[in-house]
């Protein structure tokens, strides 16, 4: 209810106390929160940003900056404009179900971020801090700040730049020419720290309310072309190349995810010091750290520019290298880490990445016998060594998956061929048998029956996974209020407004964390949760659950 038109650090910070005290929840997983390329309009897909190794200070409470409490009276007057106008934004998402503006919210927040930069000194002690920040990070912060400061100057596509400001090193040259692009440098350097404090203060909050792994970061599989990343460290990105998939049952015609693949051969020959050093940023404030699309590290499907994705090849990389820095980084940083290993998956990865200690991701509704009877893998044979949900972003919330809606969407969207009469039938079949199998188990609570119920059938749905082995289960946040829309739906862009929709119940009416936090729904969920996991409450937990 005081962030300014979207999350930020604060709400997270907030939400991991709340879930980790009055839930006693062992985690909280966030979407990437790298640098999304700057100018507008922005690219709203955390997993296209320009930079993996910074985050993007659009995150910022910004009322949580300790300058900020030191702004001139002078400037003060200008700050409370600003402020109204962050508030403006906040009312229009909430009271009136808008979509979450993230280039307006930028737009206020950078004002107020160059107000309060601008207009305070640093006291001796924060700016010793600083300092060391900027020693810690070197060349890579150097690089990135660069890139943020010279695509305000020139715009975001850096291969349209000047010759001379095309790579690092004559960019370098140009600021140290230019005092005004220096004061630019040193302002995203600002951003880049205090980002990076908040980030602690969230993790250290999550610690603090007793959660076992606490913050779960993700890592996204590439970076936009045009970006920080692919400007500063063009050798090690192949061009004219984009990360892909192939053709699979969840998308007939394959897809292009824009994204520049690393080359092979490059990551070899630099000892694999640009994977050390983004893990290294990763890791800083993660009590687990969560790979998208982890089976990358074997192969990656690469999609020559201007081609169909089914005319692309897969190109392997040295997986033993790729995964010992892995678990080198994530042992010195006392981290977990979760292998996204859905859709197409080679025999034998899997197995590799449980020998070193990485753990899947195990979704509800994929964990079929698919060689044998094609029916619902009993919850004791799932793996022990995993995640274990419901959903993901890039699929329909649960309750939506139980009604059939995601398929009715998807066939209004143009994105499946065939009778949609006939995937309906299919799509609620499928369901009915999970909803028997709950049933046989005693699953659906007291009551439950009748007029279909879709939270009753969502407790069921997490009651199984709790019965699993599974050493972490996860609740999507929609899924605690109802909310029946999916997040991200893979293959659309302005078909659907992904990446924008605030989380709202049933009625589509928005949820601040306040309201969130109070929701009987939502509550009934989690306590559920906490009472089968809780070592005190051992005697309900169903046969081969673990604390989660």
């Amino acid at each position: 209810g005081r962030s300014w038109g979207m999350g930020d650090l604060g709400d997270l910070r907030e939400l991991a106390t709340w879930a980790g005290r009055t839930h006693g929840a062992g985690f909280v997983q966030v979407n990437p929160l790298h640098a999304g390329v700057p100018g507008a309009p922005s690219d709203p897909s955390p997993y296209r940003p320009s930079s993996r190794r910074f985050p993007d200070p659009v995150h910022l409470r910004i009322e949580s900056v300790p300058e900020y409490a030191h702004v001139d009276p002078g400037r003060r007057e200008e700050l409370d404009r600003i402020l109204a106008e962050a508030a403006e934004l906040r009312e229009r998402v909430l009271g009136k179900g808008a979509l979450i503006d993230r280039d307006a919210v930028w737009d206020v927040k950078r004002r107020a971020l160059e107000l309060v930069v601008g207009s305070v000194e640093l006291g001796p002690g924060r700016r010793a801090d600083y300092h060391d920040f900027l020693a810690e990070r070197g060349r890579a912060l150097e690089d990135h700040a660069t890139y943020q400061a010279l695509a305000e100057r020139h715009g975001p596509h850096w291969r349209g730049w000047p010759e001379e400001l095309r790579e690092p090193r004559g960019a370098e040259r140009a600021v140290r020419a230019d005092p005004a692009l220096a004061a630019r440098v040193d302002f995203h350097c600002r951003l880049a720290w205090l980002t990076d404090r908040q980030l602690a203060e969230a993790a250290a909050a999550a610690r603090e309310a007793g959660m076992e792994v606490g913050i779960v970061h993700d890592l996204a599989v590439g970076v936009h072309p045009e970006g920080s990343d692919a400007w500063a460290q063009q050798e090690a990105f192949a061009a004219g190349m984009s990360v892909g998939a192939p053709p699979d049952a969840f998308n007939s015609r394959g897809q292009d995810w824009g994204l520049p693949p690393w080359r092979p051969d490059a990551l070899a020959a630099a000892g694999y010091a640009p994977y050390r050093g983004l893990l290294r940023e990763l890791l800083r404030h993660a009590g687990a750290l969560r790979i998208d699309h982890v089976m990358g590290l074997f192969r990656l499907w690469w999609v020559p520019e201007g081609s169909e994705p089914t005319e692309g090849t897969y190109v392997r990389y040295d997986a033993e290298a790729m995964l010992a820095v892995l678990a080198l980084e994530a042992h010195r940083a006392g981290a977990l880490v979760i292998g996204e290993d859905l859709g197409t998956v080679e025999p034998g990865v899997r197995e590799e990445l449980s020998r070193r200690g990485v753990f899947g991701t195990s979704v509800l509704w994929f964990e079929r016998d698919w060689a044998g009877s094609g029916r619902p893998v009993p919850a004791g044979e799932w793996r022990a060594e995993c995640v274990a949900t419901a959903t993901t972003h890039d699929l329909p919330p649960t309750a939506a998956r139980l009604s059939g809606d995601h398929v009715a969407l998807r066939h209004r969207l143009g994105l499946v061929d065939g009778d949609p009469e006939r995937d309906r039938a299919a799509d609620a079949a499928e369901t009915t048998e999970w909803l028997g199998l709950f049933q046989r188990l005693g699953l659906l609570p007291e009551g439950a029956g009748g007029p279909r119920d879709d939270a009753a059938e969502i407790l069921a749905v997490h009651r199984f996974l709790l019965g699993t082995p599974a050493r972490m289960v996860g609740v999507w946040l929609p899924d605690a209020v109802g909310d029946r829309r999916p997040q991200n739906l893979p293959g659309t862009w302005d078909e659907y407004p992904n990446w924008r929709l605030p989380v709202a119940g049933p009625d589509g009416q928005p949820f601040t964390l306040e309201r969130l936090a109070a929701s009987p729904r939502a509550h009934a969920l989690l306590r559920e949760l906490h009472t089968r996991t809780d070592p005190e409450n051992a005697r309900t937990v169903p046969p081969g659950a673990r604390p989660v």
